[in-house]
């Protein structure tokens, strides 16, 4: 009868491994839960050390030992949004909570609604887990679906046997991220719905109302001033030459996208977008607040030091961030603090890094963090709100000065015939 190795967790905590004579992994798993242990990983007495190798490469690409067909699956897949993922996380931890073993509990999940997650996601890690797989390394094969924060989170939950409470930090942590997006988004509607709409309006202004006003123009015998002359060019433009300004704008919007993608013009963007009037402070808060709270989080649920770094680096968008924690971390390997190399950068405030030194004097880098990124949560908001109440004035101040600048080409040549009638 073939034989399974096995690694499992008592409800205490405690580590426990051992060999089991059964016919497959399924029966082995059941046996596992039947004595009342958490099972970790579940494989072949012979193929066990190798299967241990493979999980712990980390360059291995583990979607390459799927199926073609879940391969192609994936490819299609889009990754869920920060809200649909914190509810998947909910729903599993609700149900783990409850009691239920973490195959009936994935059973469960593929019958709940969870938008954007599909219930072909629940139904594998099922499988994979009956199989004998931990949770961490089933869901490490959903690239598309799980990061490597979450990921790493579970494992670190399995490795602990506390996998209920790290899923529900993962869950609060999705959720805060997920909330910061929605805030930002609703601060950014009525601005990009006053644009859109004012837009609209020069566009039909200039082609509809304003060749009617040249014509009148064109019977009067004077000379027309300069604001009325730059108008009629620029509706003469509009009407004429419309298409080319559309392929204008395309071109601008390919050329702007190839000069994103660049190193050079990811670097100058990231730059701008941290000192644009108004919008920056919003944009460093929002960064900074990222940074503290992934690593914050992923240190709590006892990830290492340098793996929580890395994956805090692989999170982070902005290219001088992910190049200032990629120093911490070669600093940090070289045995430096992690409070020495944030103040060496010049990047990162001095309130997050005197609020970390403290956190290593006292043994808490983690709630440090956590605080840290507490304190950038409340000051964003605020800062949102002062951003959402000066966009609103700073609008009101360019439309003024538009209609002004049509009112007054409009006008001019009226008053300059009334004055040539005197």
């Amino acid at each position: 009868m073939p034989q399974f190795s096995y690694k499992a967790r008592k409800r205490s905590g405690e580590l426990v491994e051992g060999v089991l004579e059964v016919p497959d992994r399924s029966a082995a798993l059941m046996q596992i839960q039947r004595s009342g242990l958490f099972p970790i990983a579940v494989d072949s007495a012979k193929a066990g050390a190798g299967a241990e190798v493979k999980r712990a490469d980390k360059g291995v690409n583990l979607t390459s030992f799927l199926p073609p067909s879940l391969q192609t699956h994936l490819k299609k897949q889009r990754s869920p949004k920060l809200q649909e993922l914190a509810t998947f996380t909910t729903q599993l931890a609700n149900l783990l909570n409850s009691g239920m073993p973490l195959t009936v509990a994935l059973n469960s999940m593929t019958h709940l609604e969870t938008r954007g997650i599909p219930a072909d996601i629940s139904r594998n890690l099922r499988q994979e887990v009956t199989e004998g797989r931990a949770l961490s390394d089933a869901m490490a094969r959903q690239p598309v679906i799980f990061s490597d924060l979450y990921v790493n989170m579970v494992r670190a939950g399995e490795t602990s046997g506390s996998l209920v409470p790290v899923l529900r930090r993962m869950a609060g942590h999705l959720q805060q991220f997920a909330d910061m997006q929605a805030k930002f988004k609703s601060a950014m509607i009525y601005p990009a719905l006053v644009i859109s709409v004012a837009i609209l309006l020069v566009f039909l202004f200039m082609t509809k109302v304003m060749p009617k006003f040249i014509e009148i123009f064109n019977g009067f015998n004077i000379e027309l001033p300069l604001p009325t002359k730059m108008l009629i060019a620029t509706s003469h433009v509009f009407t004429n030459y419309w298409w080319l300004m559309g392929l204008l704008a395309l071109a601008l919007f390919v050329l702007a996208k190839r000069y994103q993608t660049s190193a050079a013009g990811r670097r100058q963007i990231d730059v701008w977008r941290m000192k644009l009037p108004i919008v920056g402070k919003v944009v460093q808060i929002n960064l900074f607040g990222q940074f503290a709270r992934t690593l914050g989080t992923l240190l709590q649920n006892g990830v290492p030091v340098l793996t929580a770094l890395k994956i805090t680096e692989q999170v982070m968008t902005n290219v001088h961030i992910k190049e200032a924690i990629a120093k911490t971390r070669e600093a940090v390997t070289d045995g430096k603090t992690l409070a020495q190399p944030l103040a060496h950068s010049k990047l990162f405030p001095q309130l997050m890094v005197d609020l970390v030194r403290i956190g290593e004097e006292t043994g808490d880098v983690p709630g440090a963090l956590n605080n840290l990124a507490d304190t950038y949560e409340k000051e964003q908001e605020i800062a949102l709100r002062v951003m959402s109440d000066l966009i609103g004035p700073a609008l009101i101040i360019v439309m003024s000065v538009i209609v002004g600048f049509l009112m007054l080409s409009l006008f001019l040549p009226l008053f300059q015939l009334i004055s040539s009638i005197h």
